[in-house]
């Protein structure tokens, strides 16, 4: 074990499928909603589509092709692109913001609150997500997730992977950047974040794209801790420290 992870004192979060299950729940709203109005689709992969728009959609705001906006704003013009092209036309205007804020609503997995709840006791918790801040805040009240405060993109007008946004840990949380973990699923997340001088721990979700996800499990240079679940990151860690 790296013996520097003795100075750790924060951890900060990737949230969209390392701590919440968004697929999941973003195909039961899309079920449910959709439903009401005699919509036939597979809320699969409406949510699968729906998720692949995110990324391409931050990188025009990241390379300057569109203005700073944040993800509610680039979730809803996702939205519309896709009702655009499956022809839904029924929806008014409540109904679509109410559907866009189906990311506001998604179900932690079975381990997060329990994981985070262990980590809290020793550690400052934090998101570092690409959300808005009013999205993570309402997740955190619709999932019950115990986070000590929330970190976002939008509080730095930077999405990750931009480095300014993982520096801005240091600066709100008040720890060097070295005492800093960054928790993700997503080994991009986790590669950026070392370049930054943050430790890493890697939690790989295999049912995050659903079952039929291939999960990465190569050793990585970059990657301090890989655990099964966030209880076990607690575990891991806490052996650690004593």
């Amino acid at each position: 074990m790296n013996e520097s992870l003795k100075n750790v004192k924060a951890m900060t979060f990737d949230v969209f499928g390392t701590v919440v299950d968004w697929r999941s729940s973003i195909s039961r709203e899309v079920q449910q909603i959709l439903s009401n109005q005699g919509v036939e689709l597979n809320p699969d992969e409406f949510a699968d589509e729906w998720r692949a728009g995110y990324g391409p959609s931050m990188n025009k705001v990241r390379t300057g092709q569109l203005p700073w906006m944040k993800i509610d704003d680039l979730h809803r013009i996702i939205l519309d692109e896709l009702l655009k092209s499956y022809q839904i036309d029924q929806l008014t205007e409540k109904e679509k913001v109410f559907l866009n804020h189906a990311w506001h609503r998604l179900d932690p997995w079975p381990d997060s609150v329990k994981g985070l709840t262990m980590l809290k006791k020793n550690y400052v918790i934090s998101t570092l997500s690409n959300g808005n801040v009013s999205l993570l805040v309402n997740m955190a009240k619709f999932g019950g997730l115990p986070w000590d405060t929330i970190l976002s993109a939008e509080l730095c007008n930077h999405y990750k992977p931009d480095n300014e946004a993982y520096l801005s840990t240091s600066q709100f949380l008040g720890f060097p950047i070295e005492e800093i973990m960054m928790v993700a699923a997503h080994k991009g997340d986790l590669s950026a974040a070392k370049k930054n001088g943050m430790a890493t721990a890697y939690i790989p979700r295999p049912m995050e794209f659903g079952p039929d996800t291939q999960v990465d499990n190569n050793d990585e240079d970059y990657i301090d801790i890989v655990a099964k679940d966030l209880p076990d990151l607690a575990s891991q860690i806490d052996k650690i420290r004593t």
